[in-house]
């Protein structure tokens, strides 16, 4: 198959549309049209359904351009190859995590890798569990760091480590010295910093509300990891976050974290990801590993 419609065609089925592949590609629409068209032809299925606003591949679709995928990290990993054969140790690795990995991810990985190998380079993006699986999954993303992420097919866990949700709390606050965890519900009354409905860590939240018929009512609502370790330092209330999103704060006595006693927030796990059947370049490899031994959010919480 011819490598410029395969790769024509991966990025049509990652951007979702022709156009939008064609600006990734810095091509015209046109030119990513006829070699999808001649590999349909050579291969003679249809590849990509077209619905009104873009395509999705058929099942035929999905089958070549998995090829094309593997085909791609091959090709990368071949020229990682012969880079450390030349004696370069250069690259980019690819991560995608959720926004509360990120301080851990710069202080206690990325900057000690940093001094070890100073010629790789990283790109970080941050989004949602759903997004960063898909990008794992469909190879935009060396790394992924995940938190409590549903099973997905193509995306292979490497190392997880139980974080639990724990009720994080101001100094001098009735509970921070409490002996043992208590449940969600014990928030009921107190204003409370959450994160958008849409995140993975209020739905957790959401169940257990559901499920004991109460509602922790919101004094702050916001996606930024570091507003609700401020709100919390100012004593405006509490937040629900695992303990590595904190850990800074708890080691200076600046807030207390408190188990909470609900089974599904004290189950609650991160995970280092990675697509399935894949073999990463060098880089990324030392550094999935590197990630998986510094990162507080790999180790067990303390008991």
């Amino acid at each position: 198959m011819n490598d410029r419609a395969l790769r024509y065609l991966l990025a049509v089925v990652r951007a979702g549309s022709v156009r939008a592949a064609a600006e990734v590609l810095n091509v015209a629409a046109s030119a990513v049209s006829r070699q999808i068209i001649e590999l349909e032809a050579q291969v003679g299925e249809t590849l990509l359904e077209r619905l009104p606003r873009g395509v999705i591949p058929t099942e035929a679709g999905r089958l070549v351009a998995a090829h094309a995928q593997r085909q791609a990290d091959e090709a990368a990993l071949l020229e990682d190859q012969l880079k450390r054969l030349r004696g370069v140790q250069r690259g980019t690795v690819s991560l995608r995590c959720g926004a509360g990995f990120l301080i851990d991810l710069l202080d206690n990985a990325l900057a000690g890798f940093a001094r070890d190998h100073p010629g790789i380079a990283y790109q970080v993006e941050i989004g949602t569990t759903d997004g960063i699986l898909a990008a794992i999954a469909r190879g935009e993303a060396d790394i992924g760091l995940v938190y409590n992420p549903p099973a997905h097919p193509d995306v292979r866990g490497i190392v997880s480590a139980r974080q639990p949700l724990f009720a994080i709390l101001p100094k001098g606050h009735p509970l921070a010295d409490a002996a043992a965890p208590v449940p969600l519900r014990s928030f009921a009354t107190e204003p409370a910093a959450l994160l958008p409905p849409d995140h993975g860590v209020r739905q957790l939240i959401g169940r257990v509300e559901a499920d004991g018929g109460f509602r922790v009512v919101p004094r702050l609502e916001t996606a930024s990891f570091e507003l609700h370790r401020r709100f919390v330092m100012a004593a405006m209330g509490v937040a629900f976050l695992p303990r590595f999103v904190v850990a800074a704060e708890l080691r200076d006595g600046l807030l207390a974290a408190l188990p909470l006693r609900d089974a599904i927030l004290s189950e609650a796990s991160a995970h280092l990801v990675i697509r399935a059947g894949r073999r990463l370049p060098e880089g990324a490899a030392r550094l999935l590993g590197w990630l998986a031994d510094h990162m507080v959010a790999f180790r067990p919480p303390p008991a």
